[in-house]
């Protein structure tokens, strides 16, 4: 925390072209800030540049006056382990905030599951304890084991909510895509769904069909799973200088960096210091677990 404060007082009060010299000077490549980035995930990233995580890198790049470059990595297992930690690239735009096999920044935003229906349909559901749910269709995105399925799905089951689940693949294939769970209820293939909040807020905006989003209680009040995450960037764990000029760059930018959020449609909660003996095994963000950024 103090190294923090005197990197961040040291800058603010360094000339804009000197903070710029002395932040991108931690950067492993002079002059060029590589960023892992998947390929097609959006709204995350795509080979087009129009996702949020690449806005927040160009906002990066342009603070520093460096140039930005992308190692392209579809989100999968070994995603943080071999291109971040592989020296393929430098930073990853998000990161769980208790990552522990990288170095990562102070979180910048909070976000967390919802529920999407029709607006038409007069559902707003808005609690895993709510009856209807035993009868409805849901749509979940489900992973190859039980124990790292998402939290919303593992509470599900306290509730006697196992039979009627449709199941979305958590990543994209040459059948399947992310938005695949949103669409599905416009089409009433599902009757409501349960999302990770940045996929469904985008998707949803971009919906033909009018969608109502609602978000999730911050804990499920039976199984105390969590449902909200503080979302970081991430770096290798030894690049702490690097670390750091993020964090510095992070609170410089914050309002353009939510309002950015926003604008992509991101369920945005006030960030919270994590309890004691807390740990982020249900993050929806990309672990080597083999989770996707956004598709849980």
């Amino acid at each position: 925390m103090r190294t923090f404060a005197v990197l961040l007082g040291a800058v603010l009060f360094l000339p804009a072209g000197a903070a710029a010299q002395e932040l991108r000077s931690t950067l492993p490549t002079p002059g060029v800030l590589r960023v892992c980035a998947d390929p097609d995930n959006m709204p995350l990233s795509n080979q087009n540049g129009e996702g949020f995580e690449q806005k927040i890198a160009e906002l990066i790049a342009k603070e520093w006056n460096v140039k930005l470059e992308y190692a392209w990595w579809p989100v999968r297992r070994g995603f943080f382990s071999r291109a971040l930690n592989g020296r393929y690239c430098d930073v990853a735009i998000q990161a769980p905030s208790g990552l522990d096999m990288a170095g990562v920044t102070k979180p910048y935003f909070r976000s967390g599951y919802v529920f999407v229906t029709r607006k038409d349909s007069g559902l707003n559901i808005e609690s895993l304890a709510d009856p209807r749910l035993k009868k409805l269709r849901i749509g979940v995105n489900l992973l190859n084991s039980d124990a790292e399925n998402a939290p919303p799905v593992m509470a599900l089951s306290r509730y006697g909510v196992v039979g009627n689940l449709t199941g979305f693949s958590t990543f994209y294939t040459t059948e399947d895509r992310p938005e695949d769970i949103v669409n599905a209820v416009a089409n009433k293939d599902v009757d409501v769904a349960i999302v990770w909040g940045p996929l469904a807020g985008y998707f949803a905006k971009s919906s033909s069909v009018p969608l109502d989003v609602r978000p999730l209680a911050e804990r499920d009040s039976l199984s105390n799973f969590p449902f909200r995450f503080d979302i970081a960037m991430g770096v290798r764990r030894r690049d702490r200088a690097l670390r750091d000029s993020l964090d510095v760059v992070l609170e410089r930018r914050r309002p353009e960096i939510q309002a950015l959020l926003k604008k992509y449609g991101v369920p945005l909660f006030p960030l919270q210091e994590k309890p004691a003996g807390d740990d982020d095994d249900g993050s929806p963000v990309a672990r080597d677990s083999g989770q996707a950024v956004g598709r849980r």
